[in-house]
């Protein structure tokens, strides 16, 4: 068995299970975020998950650069991935780890063939809108001047945001949570165009399917056309040829 058919039984088979931990990650990260009364036991369990799950797709990249055939090709073509590795290594921050393990999921549910675009921009509207929800309300819950102090203060804050309302009621007072809206809006505009580009692909495709099958119709009247009008310069012909007299002999005389 070569490495690509390796390679691509790896894929098959941490196809769901990526995934599946990515939801852990998130469990893990919202916990000590919601749960204020969290004790350092269960904070401690949580950070390591959260280093778990992102170790998990730390050894997910490894393998699939051990198999790949040209490893430097493949560095090139997933340079996101492995940036999204190394993030959390440049700064101990829960922050850097939450946007690795999007981006790494992100990366690796593109992969599927199975997904769709509606359902991956879907799952990533609805990942940001509470990710960013939890990040924000993380780094405003504490700071003297903030105004989201409540999950239910920063949903509403993610989903104005998102969607470049902005009423101005919430906003970030410090520079992490500013960071934090600025990647927020570019996410927004960016899903928005995909939304809005996936519309008119579909519109542009019925339009194209529509004057296709017209074309087709057209092409097959005049071919049907074109037949009548064969078929009747024959019987024209047919008709105007004389007919032989009946019992006229030949010059012969036979």
């Amino acid at each position: 068995m070569d490495q690509q058919s390796v390679r691509d039984r790896w894929e098959r088979w941490t196809r769901r299970p990526l995934p599946a931990l990515a939801v852990v990650f998130a469990v893990a990260y919202a916990v000590p975020i919601v749960h204020t009364s969290a004790g350092p036991s269960l904070r401690s369990a949580c950070t390591w998950t959260e280093w778990g799950v992102w170790a998990a797709f730390a050894v997910d990249y490894a393998v699939r650069l051990a198999l790949a055939e040209e490893r430097r090709a493949f560095v090139r073509t997933h340079w996101l991935d492995l940036f999204a590795v190394l993030l959390p290594l440049i700064q101990p921050l829960r922050l850097l780890r939450l946007v690795s393990t999007l981006l790494l999921v992100g990366q690796r549910a593109r992969m599927a063939s199975q997904v769709r675009l509606t359902t991956y921009v879907a799952g990533s509207v609805a990942g940001l809108l509470v990710f960013g929800s939890l990040a924000v309300l993380s780094v405003e819950r504490e700071s003297p001047e903030g105004n989201i102090r409540t999950l239910d203060d920063a949903l509403w804050w993610s989903f104005t945001t998102m969607t470049t309302v902005g009423y101005g009621d919430h906003a970030p007072t410090t520079g992490l949570g500013r960071m934090i809206a600025v990647g927020l809006m570019l996410s927004g505009i960016a899903l928005l165009g995909v939304v809005t580009a996936n519309i008119a692909a579909w519109f542009i495709e019925r339009f194209e399917k529509d004057d296709r099958e017209e074309r087709e119709h057209t092409e097959a009247i005049r071919v049907l056309t074109d037949e009548v009008r064969a078929l009747r310069a024959e019987v024209a012909a047919l008709r105007s040829r004389p007919a032989d007299p009946v019992g006229e002999k030949s010059p012969s005389g036979v």
